[in-house]
């Protein structure tokens, strides 16, 4: 769901271009599956027109509190809930006209098949006239720099451009308050800036209250007015203006994970890896999926063992595409992507295309743009122990690597809960951790980083580099600079032309 926009009932003129308030009351959420609260005891007033910038170590509360705020938190089956929670002195379930909110998870935000049909869909449902309909639909989708026609079918959209479309349904709406969770995890450099601006032009027009959750404070300190921070037990610890909150907390948000300005990146000490022979060769090789023109042709690429490659380009340039492909789950258009005969099962093929689900395991191991189209079980512990035991590995060696990866992962708290009710920080964690359970001898890997704190950021970065050096190929999609500087052994850049170069450090 695109945000709030299929709730929408259509407001006056007048109501919608006043910002919304929201207060909290001694508010509290637990999810049904948890033992522990995810927010307790907030108190908490924002004013109309205010930007608000929510701070946070992952698994805070701060999705959950975003969540609260829209209404979309569910009856008594999903969890529990204490104290007040409004919008405009209401519940916000009766306020679901006044918001507009753009996910973590880019899928979900989809409604409608093409593009315009799906930025227009929030305004039929705010009963907004026809003929202001489509000019508004086309300025939203410039603001937030989606440059596709109308008519684009938004399966085919990569994941930041998925973004981009929820973006320019909520900038099309014009509502009276904004909820943005993590934003611009998915998109380029360049587009982080284009839609930050298109969001803040959007509420200067309109007097929106804005509340964004982001990781990287960098680029929203400049024009919110107002950051606050939660703790890891779900509480105001922190509470002001930008540069007062930041100077003033330094040293607690630098320790609680939280990205702040000008802090310098870690020491990431490298073994190198002494065999670094090729286990993947990809020759002449076309990226696209079948019944479209490729996106890249001519592509040649070498992933080898005990190296980091990384792969960057703005969005829409077909960098899923080519995990897919690499991961062996998606045929090549043209060109050919062959293993290494000490790879490749014994008796197979050398094309990963053509090997089984139980042959990959173990030799190459994906992990999605999504997260959560890869959780089958009901505990973190046993998503973790889903792949080794289909390998039949012992119980003492199933319980000994999936407590190193819970502790190493921070993730130890939550090793009972149900995957779907973790934070998307600890969403992104549990994939990747899936499949280093199983040991493959390539790891793909597609925005690894996303909703990462510093802290659980760096780990993240450590345990990637420490398993390159063990001998694991790693590709890695990212829009991440940081991760791309201390990891990347080699880079295959992917414009959005129809070329592609590759350098290597």
């Amino acid at each position: 769901m695109n945000g709030l926009r299929a709730h929408a009932q259509a407001p006056s003129d007048a109501v919608r271009s006043v910002g919304a308030a929201i207060t909290a009351r001694g508010w509290g959420w637990q999810h049904a599956t948890r033992t522990n609260w995810a927010v307790r005891d907030l108190e908490l007033s924002i004013a109309p027109g205010e930007r608000v910038l929510l701070l946070g170590p992952s698994g805070a509360g701060k999705s959950t509190l975003l969540h609260g705020i829209a209404g979309l938190l569910g009856g008594a089956e999903e969890g529990r809930q204490a104290g007040q929670l409004h919008v405009d002195d209401a519940p916000p379930a009766e306020r679901r006209s006044r918001i507009g909110m753009v996910l973590q998870d880019p899928d979900s935000q989809v409604i409608l098949t093409r593009v315009g049909d799906d930025v227009a869909f929030g305004m039929e449902n705010l009963g907004v006239p026809r003929d202001q309909i489509w000019p508004r639909v086309r300025q939203a989708l410039d603001a937030v720099g989606l440059n596709v026609p109308l008519s684009q079918h938004t399966s085919k959209l990569s994941g930041g451009q998925k973004q981009r479309l929820a973006l320019a349904g909520v900038v099309a709406m014009r509502p009276g308050l904004i909820l943005l969770d993590e934003p611009t995890a998915n998109l380029d450099p360049a587009g982080v800036i284009e839609v930050r601006d298109a969001i803040v032009e959007s509420t200067r027009q309109t007097g929106a209250t804005l509340i964004v959750i982001e990781h990287r404070t960098d680029v929203w300190l400049p024009v919110i007015d107002r950051v606050i921070v939660l703790g890891a037990d779900g509480t105001v610890i922190a509470d002001g203006t930008p540069d007062d909150t930041i100077r003033r907390e330094h040293d607690y948000l630098v320790r609680s994970g939280v990205w702040v300005p000008d802090t310098s990146l870690p020491e990431i000490p490298r073994r190198r890896y002494a065999d670094d022979g090729v286990l993947l060769h990809a020759a002449n090789l076309a990226l696209g999926h079948r019944g479209t023109d490729p996106l890249h042709t001519g592509l040649d690429v070498a992933i080898r063992r005990g190296r980091t490659t990384v792969v960057t380009g703005p969005n829409g340039a077909g960098k899923s595409t080519l995990a897919l492909t690499l991961g062996g789950l998606l045929r090549p258009s043209a060109g050919r992507l062959t293993a290494d005969s000490g790879l490749a099962p014994p008796r197979s093929r050398l094309q990963p295309v053509r090997w089984r689900s139980k042959e990959l395991l173990t030799r190459i191991g994906s992990v999605f743009q999504d997260p959560e189209h890869q959780f089958l079980a009901g505990t973190v512990r046993d998503e973790l122990s889903l792949g080794p035991r289909a390998l039949r590995r012992s119980v003492t060696e199933i319980d000994t690597r999936t407590d190193e990866l819970l502790q190493r992962l921070r993730l130890q708290h939550v090793a009972d809960a149900n995957p779907y009710t973790l934070s998307g920080g600890e969403k992104r964690r549990l994939s990747v951790a899936t499949v280093l359970a199983t040991g493959p001898a390539v790891i793909v890997l597609d925005e690894p980083t996303f909703g990462q704190d510093r802290r659980t950021w760096e780990e993240l970065i450590r345990l990637l580099a420490d398993v390159a050096d063990a001998g694991t190929a790693i590709v890695a999609v990212t829009h991440d600079l940081e991760f791309t500087a201390l990891l990347a052994d080699t880079r295959i850049e992917l414009p959005a032309w129809q070329t592609a170069t590759e350098t290597t450090s």
